[in-house]
């Protein structure tokens, strides 16, 4: 190999996804090897790696495969390097905004609900060290 492509193992162990997680995406068209070895096996590229990791943050936030796939049109359409009207440009950065507003909005419930989870974790542990007996010296 040129160094240029990864196998898949490679590519799990950077992006964190099962070799069952990489396949499942594949198959449902939201990351695409970009080639194959001369055995079958797929290979891909630092920007397959960029768009698993798209996906990988937008699950734990509750975006569906059908977000998932639109935003990546969207930053491919974007990042084509071709020439885009300007209300066609203007559209597909609408699109990435709302996925960056609604991003927003689900990082700070999960940041009210990491605080609250928080609070009874520290409730628990004062109960606890009121409670337990100190050790003999």
């Amino acid at each position: 190999m040129d160094g240029k492509h990864m196998q898949i193992g490679e590519v799990a162990a950077r992006t964190e996804l099962s070799l069952r997680t990489i396949r499942h995406y594949e198959e449902t068209g939201l990351v695409v090897p970009s080639a194959r070895s001369r055995g079958g096996f797929r290979l891909y590229t630092e920007y397959d790696v960029a768009r698993l990791m798209v996906i990988r943050r937008m699950k734990p936030l509750g975006f569906s495969l059908d977000q998932m796939r639109d935003l990546l049109d969207a930053t491919d359409r974007l990042d084509a390097g071709t020439t885009l009207a300007a209300d066609e440009h203007e559209a597909l950065l609408e699109r990435v905004r709302t996925y960056q507003q609604e991003a927003a909005e689900q990082v700070e419930k999960l940041r009210v609900q990491l605080s609250r989870a928080e609070d009874f974790e520290g409730t628990l542990r004062a109960r606890l060290e009121r409670d337990t007996p100190a050790a003999p010296a």
